[in-house]
């Protein structure tokens, strides 16, 4: 009750200031409404498949050990209520990615086991605010490329454009920031599995710094990625530094990259757009990375709408606990530790502009409602031919009030590769940051007595 009281107080002060909007005012009450406070539609679906929105997932399990870093699975006893293999694939087929029915149909191993829905989601109460704020000020400028007036919360919850969508994925709230231990597998057309890296993230959003206040500006950064490569053997020292920032046309990504070898720290302007991701074993692109990050100058993002999907949720299981060689089977993941729900997602279409260059000729995208993350991705060559898709396994980590969906999957159907990154299971789990880093954390001269063996 005192949470609504706080919204509504907000909702009062804001419409008091006649404030030019990006929606109107009146729209804008839907928010804490009709609307969830990030913008999700509260009402279920008609047969009960997907809930009503009551809030969120706020009480952790009795597992949980507070301070711990390991999130344990609250719906682990739960059962399958649908299972879907390649002979239902038709009957199922609006509600499936093309490239979850082209893993059914290729692969007689391959099943979607459906769980019941649970609407996890919610955010502290100053992201909700500022996202009402953000309502009625937030605009995208430079033909959606960029941002301006974006307070620490959702830029667009009632979005009318592709661009205003995806820039919620790019801002999406997921802490102050976070690190952790963590592999990365490829496993190739044999059904062989590699260990491509072991590494340690350190990931962190200034935007949602505590202390930050005002609008976020056009150079800023809003996400900052520092990698260390730990193994295996060849590359062991290797570090990786990201920067991108409000306006990609006014301050595009920095990057940086320290190579033992070499000694020395340099920039890195190709870790950018289709750039093979050697990570992936070419199974991937940079821009793939969290399903799509990066500039998008390159596509037009067009809003199809919304729709009712099998989405990966909840997956605990996947990111925390499972042992890479339980994850890591032939031609696809193991569908015992995927765990899928039917959820609500914003599709988004992109399609290369004629001037521009990019190995992918169209993208769709599937945003969460709830989270605004993306956790799906289909993707096009230059024949129109399904050529890669992506996948985000998200969990929620309730201690914390933060969506997690950096347990992700590419597979690659031209060459019968798939990647798995993001495997938590082996290590300590997901360190969340109370407050950012220093700036001498994200420099670049930083690179160098990091990486080193």
């Amino acid at each position: 009750m005192f949470r609504k009281t706080l919204l509504m107080a907000a909702i009062a002060s804001l419409f008091s200031t006649g404030a030019a909007a990006a929606v109107s005012a009146d729209e804008a009450k839907q928010l804490g409404t009709t609307l969830t406070a990030v913008g999700a539609e509260k009402a279920g679906n008609k047969d009960g498949t997907i809930p009503e929105y009551t809030g969120g997932l706020t009480t952790p399990p009795a597992g949980f050990q507070k301070g711990t870093n390991k999130r344990p699975d609250p719906f682990a006893n739960e059962k399958p209520r649908l299972v879907i293999t390649g002979k239902d694939v038709a009957a199922h087929a609006d509600k499936l990615t093309e490239g979850t029915k082209e893993l059914l149909k290729r692969y007689p191993t391959m099943r979607v086991d459906v769980y019941p829905t649970h609407r996890t989601v919610v955010v502290p109460q100053r992201i909700a605010e500022n996202t009402l704020k953000n309502a009625t000020s937030s605009k995208t400028v430079d033909g959606g490329l960029g941002t301006e007036n974006v307070l620490a919360g959702y830029p667009f919850p009632i979005p009318k454009t592709g661009y205003e969508v995806m820039w919620n994925h790019l801002l999406t709230y997921k802490g102050v920031g976070w690190s952790g231990k963590f592999d990365n597998w490829n496993v190739d057309s044999a059904g062989t599995p590699i260990l491509a890296t072991t590494g340690e993230n350190n990931y962190a959003w200034p935007l949602y710094d505590p202390k930050r206040a005002g609008v976020m500006k056009e150079s800023d950064p809003f996400w900052y990625v520092k990698l260390y490569y730990l193994g295996p053997a060849r590359r062991n020292g290797e570090a990786l530094l990201v920067w991108d920032s409000a306006n990609p046309l006014k301050q595009g990504r920095r990057a940086w990259q320290y190579l033992p070898g070499q000694r020395r720290v340099k920039l890195a302007p190709d870790i950018a757009y289709d750039t093979p991701n050697p990570g992936s074993a070419g199974a991937s692109t940079y821009d793939d990375a969290s399903v799509f990050n990066g500039a998008m100058d390159r596509f037009d993002f067009k809003l199809i709408g919304k729709k009712e999907m099998y989405i990966p949720y909840s997956n605990y299981k996947l990111s925390y606990f499972a042992a890479p060689a339980d994850v890591t089977k032939p031609n696809h993941l193991n569908p015992d530790v995927v765990r899928w729900e039917l959820h609500r997602v914003w599709v988004v279409e992109a399609t290369l502009k004629p001037d521009k260059r990019h190995i992918y000729t169209k993208r769709v995208f599937y945003i969460d409602e709830d989270s605004w993350t993306a956790v799906a991705s289909d993707e096009y060559d230059a024949r129109g031919q399904l050529y890669r898709s992506g996948f985000s396994f998200p969990s929620f980590s309730y201690d914390v009030q933060a969506p997690f969906n950096d347990t992700q999957g590419f597979y690659d159907f031209s060459s019968g590769l798939y990647n798995i990154t993001g495997l938590l299971g082996p290590y300590s789990g997901v360190k969340y940051l109370t407050e950012m880093p220093p700036e001498s954390f994200w420099a670049s001269e930083a690179l160098a007595g990091a990486g080193l063996r």
